[in-house]
């Protein structure tokens, strides 16, 4: 039986690289070997950075709810308390959402968790 070099799956797999490091700067993105260090180094950042998303996002949650309620006369961490007391279970990113645009309802939201407390 003939033996099968293996140049077809090689080079699919070199021009697949490849093809992920189009646009990087200089070798990067022509030598295959300069590509395969760069796409896994791109691909860590990629990661990390999908988890770091999802703090920045909260971070920013937080931010917007403090701000909202020091205008109705609370900090955050009481108010959180209260809601939870009141049995009132929304996310941060949905109380962010009131608080930007219905400022009424985010005042109902405040009164109660205060009568809770």
């Amino acid at each position: 039986m003939a033996r099968v070099k293996g140049a077809l799956a090689t080079r699919k797999r070199r021009n697949k690289t490849l093809k992920l490091a189009k646009g990087y700067w200089g070798a990067r993105s022509k030598h295959f070997k300069m590509a395969k260090e760069a796409v896994m180094k791109s691909g860590n950042y990629a990661y990390v950075g999908r988890r770091l998303k999802k703090r920045d996002f909260r971070k920013l949650w937080i931010t917007r709810i403090s701000a909202a309620c020091k205008i109705n006369g609370m900090n955050y961490s009481t108010f959180m308390n209260g809601l939870k007391k009141a049995g009132i279970t929304l996310n941060r990113k949905m109380l962010s959402e009131i608080a930007i645009n219905d400022a009424a309802g985010f005042t109902a939201l405040t009164e109660k968790a205060k009568a809770a407390l």
